[in-house]
């Protein structure tokens, strides 16, 4: 099949790609390669996927909608999955006007392109934080999420609600994917593994939010991956419900958690990286910072019923695998 994703320069996108690429597929990608990190890792990343003859890159900004739409007509895609996005809870305190851009002015972009496109399904990219304030867990895909504790969040519950128009008005089949704090090699300097490491092995201390107790369902990226490889062919049909189904009554919308369902609390995380690094951490123990969230728990149930048993990659397997490719990333 053809594929479309946006984001193939970012973490999940380029493994979603390479996958897709191995796999015998052919891949467009388009990216706006901005520099909310480092640029030269995302580079390194298209790198990687330009070594395969079925990938081809577009550079452009989700903002940029004849740029998008171009790219996308052009594609031919089957298939379009929606990755890009402007990320992390802490960033949307202080640049509150690139959630809006990226998040809600670009994802309405390429909603307008698929309306043109009609591929055969459209897959986003939402969040667990959308469950924000929720204090039930694990959370479950029908659970209400009113309650977001940051703007990113809240750009991600839009685009939601954005995508389940679309399905309704012009039959278009979606699935909206929550991620639960994805993990692994080539992963983002913004995440905590990746911070963790390079200040652990660069002799200085790390800041431990929420004094060490906040809990994280951590999803190695693997298992990620094939999770949405998936569920790529399990398009959802109005009327056509599984058992514990989110399938939307108004339209051919499904949500889905992604994750493992077993939580972990960030001290045993830390725990796990000194392990990897053969290094003791120095903690800098510190309040749990506005809009972030205390625990998260995924249901996976309704993950299961579609796909199957998921391969679970513990923290101890993850962990030292993204350690390996940090040494070798970075010739340490």
């Amino acid at each position: 099949m053809h594929f479309f994703i946006t984001g193939t320069a970012g973490f999940i996108g380029f493994h979603l790609a390479r996958r897709l690429l191995a796999d015998g597929h052919a891949v467009t990608g388009y990216d706006g390669v901005t520099d909310y990190y480092d640029p030269a890792l995302k580079r390194a990343r298209l790198a990687e996927l330009a070594a395969f003859g079925g990938f081809r890159q577009v550079e452009g900004l989700l903002e940029d909608a004849a740029r998008l739409e171009a790219a996308l007509l052009d594609s031919g895609a089957e298939i379009v999955v929606h990755l890009a996005a402007q990320a992390g809870v802490r960033y949307s305190i202080e640049a509150p006007q690139s959630y809006v851009q990226s998040n809600l002015v670009g994802t309405g972009n390429v909603l307008e392109a698929i309306r043109k496109a009609k591929p055969r399904h459209f897959l986003f990219a939402s969040t667990s934080s959308v469950y924000g304030g929720n204090t039930s867990m694990p959370f479950a895909e029908t659970d209400r999420t009113d309650a977001p504790l940051s703007l990113y969040a809240a750009t991600k519950k839009a685009g939601e609600a954005m995508v389940h128009s679309y399905a309704h008005l012009f039959a278009i089949p979606a699935t909206c994917f929550r991620f639960f704090t994805v993990y692994g090699p080539w992963g983002r300097p913004d995440m905590a593994l990746f911070k963790f490491t390079d200040a652990i092995l660069s002799g200085r201390a790390i800041d431990v939010y929420g004094h060490g107790r906040l809990r994280r369902d951590f999803t190695y990226v693997d298992d990620l991956i094939e999770a949405i490889v998936r569920l790529v062919d399990r398009v959802p049909e109005s009327g056509n419900p599984v058992s514990g189904d989110s399938l939307s009554p108004a339209a051919p919308f499904r949500m889905v958690n992604i994750a493992g369902g077993q939580p972990t609390e960030l001290m045993d995380f830390i725990r796990a990286i000194e392990s990897a690094l053969g290094r003791t951490a120095q903690l800098n123990l510190l309040d749990r910072q506005p809009g972030e969230m205390v625990s998260t728990q995924s249901d996976v149930s309704l993950l299961r019923e579609l796909i199957g048993t998921l391969p679970a990659t513990s923290i101890e397997e993850g962990v030292p695998r993204f350690v390996a490719w940090y040494r070798q990333y970075y010739g340490l």
